[in-house]
Order: structure tokens, then sequence, then C-alpha cells
């Protein structure tokens, strides 16, 4: 991976996807304490960022093979992204899911077009059903964070962090950015460290599922003891990407971790001040700037909210925290 095959990917997302606000409120700085800044890619299409991966890496192949058919896995945001990806690009695509993803992104996955393959996350391995459809259909697989040009599609979103923050002048600060296997962390700080040299990037994850947090600390890739347990599913995987963590073993900061109560009050303040939906895994990063920021340096955070795909029972519990 290099900044060049981002750029590239930059290129055949320019005028597809949303370039998304950065977004402020002085509720939100009073809180924690410094000046907040909330890149908001909860207002992408499909809400979340994912579709950036997903547009890079399917116009990335060639037509005959995209053509047959695409294959991902994901609990939901993934999905979503490569099924719109699909459907623009007129091919089919199969998605396999867990059986507890919310039940909002299994219907929109549906609703996008692709075939929905359920699955059981405690009793069956993904990536196991994943190889096996995809040899007996010929589907080409995007893997939802190891995939360099995932990675490089994401990476377009912190090409526009370094783009709108130097418009407001901030040449130094921490970028938090929720983090499952590390694709869009990954992708935002290869971006950073072209555009931004100034900007450091942290991962931030939930209690219980800080694989990448604990694997910086080591230096080698650590595993999580559970698959479920969090209301943050958009971001619980077993350990950081092969791709991935090299990455960011060269280019994070520590990692940060916040409780799903933490999410919580996050995905509601987020509403109340930005008047923006998040879900829980999308809103761990708005979390640590707000109710951690003893880890936090400078005068000035920058915080992804990832995604906006909430159940409506999720939302109510969350605006029940105010």
């Amino acid at each position: 991976m290099d900044i060049a095959t981002v750029r590239r990917a930059a290129e055949r997302l320019d005028g597809v996807v949303r370039r998304t606000p950065l977004l402020s409120s002085p509720f939100l700085d009073e809180i924690a304490g410094r000046r907040v800044h909330v890149k908001a890619e909860c207002l992408q299409h499909t809400g979340s960022f994912k579709f950036r991966g997903a547009w890079s890496a399917l116009t990335a192949l060639d037509e005959e093979t995209r053509a047959r058919g695409i294959l991902a896995y994901s609990s939901g945001n993934h999905a979503q992204g490569v099924a719109e990806a699909a459907r623009r690009l007129g091919v089919p695509s199969v998605i396999v899911m867990p059986t507890d993803a919310p039940a909002l992104k299994i219907a929109n996955t549906r609703a996008l077009g692709a075939e929905v393959v359920l699955y059981d996350r405690t009793s069956e391995d993904r990536e196991a059903i994943g190889a096996r459809l995809a040899a007996e259909r010929g589907l080409a697989l995007v893997k939802p964070y190891d995939d360099p040009q995932v990675i490089a599609g994401q990476a377009s979103c912190g090409l526009e962090i370094a783009d709108q923050t130097a418009a407001l002048g901030i040449a130094e600060a921490d970028v938090l950015v929720c983090c499952g296997g590390g694709g869009l962390s990954a992708g935002i700080a290869l971006a950073l460290e072209a555009d931004a040299p100034g900007l450091r990037l942290r991962t931030v994850e939930p209690e219980g599922f800080d694989d990448v947090a604990r694997s910086l600390a080591s230096g080698t890739r650590e595993r999580n003891a559970k698959t479920t347990g969090s209301l943050c599913d958009a971001i619980l995987t077993p350990s950081p990407g092969e791709l991935t963590f090299p990455i960011l073993s060269r280019l994070a900061g520590p990692g940060l971790v916040v409780s799903d109560e933490d999410a919580l009050r996050a995905v509601a303040l987020a509403w109340q001040r930005l008047k923006i939906v998040a879900e829980p895994g999308g809103a761990v990063a708005l979390a640590a700037a707000l109710f951690h920021g003893d880890r936090i340096e400078g005068d000035d955070v920058i915080v992804t909210v990832s995604g906006g795909n909430i159940d409506q029972a999720v939302f109510a519990r969350a605006l029940a925290t105010l």
C-alpha cells in the first residue's frame, strides 16, 4: 500500500462518493474541553464510510471478473456498501451476514438487491462460508478491510480530513477513528502521513473488543476472547487485519477504549447537538473525545462518526441517556 494507490482510488471515487462535512458544536467543545471536529461519515451513501472502499474495490476489478458477481461478508455496513456499489455497476452480489446483525442492516442489504446468506457467528466461520460460495459460484471476494483497494478507498476520507483541517488552520491534532479490522484507520493514516503529517491517527474500540489497542501496545496481532457481546456490532472483529496492522503499528498513536454506555451517550449527543444519527460502533470515537479527554492531546481533536445504521430500539435506548 502506498499513497499513489490511494490517489488512484480517490480519482475513481471522485463525483461518486459524498464529500462529508466536518461538523462542530460549542456544546460538545465544552464537554470535551477542546474543539471537537466531527467527520460525519454517517451521511455517506448507505449510511457509512464503507461505500468508499466498496466502490474502490469493485471499480478496480476487470469487467469480466466483476460481471460474474461479488461476494462479501459483513455485519452490515460493508454489506450495504458492497450491495450498493454492485447495484450501481449492474452486477450481482452475495453477502454473508451474521444472524445477530441489526435487522435494519439485513433488510437494507436485501433492499439494495443483494442475496443475503445468514450464519451463526458463534459456531460458524464466515470466511470459510465465503470461500466456499466464491469457489462454487465464481464470485470475486471483497474483504471488509484486508484488501488493498478497500483500504485505498477508505483513505479518501483521510484526504478530505487533511484538506478540511488545513482550511481551518489545524496543523496538529489527534484524529480519532472508530476501529474494527482497521481498514478506515489504516487508510486515513496513510492519507494523513502524506497530506497532513501533523495529525496523529488514534484508533477507538469498545471494551472487550480492543484487539487493535492491545496489538499496538504489544507489537503483535492480538485476538479478542469473544466475538459477540457489544452494542458496537459494526466494529467487532477477531483481530487486526494482516494488511492493516503493519500500517497502524507504524503510523498510529496508542489506541483508546470506551464502554458501550459511553457509545450510547455519544449517539445521543450527536443527535442532540449535531443533528446526525450515529450507531454505537460509529460513535465510539466521539465517545472517546467527549469522555476520555485526559488521554488526548492538543486544543483540537478530529473525530469520525463512521456509521449511522442504528435500529430504532437501540436509538431509543441511547436517547434515554440524555
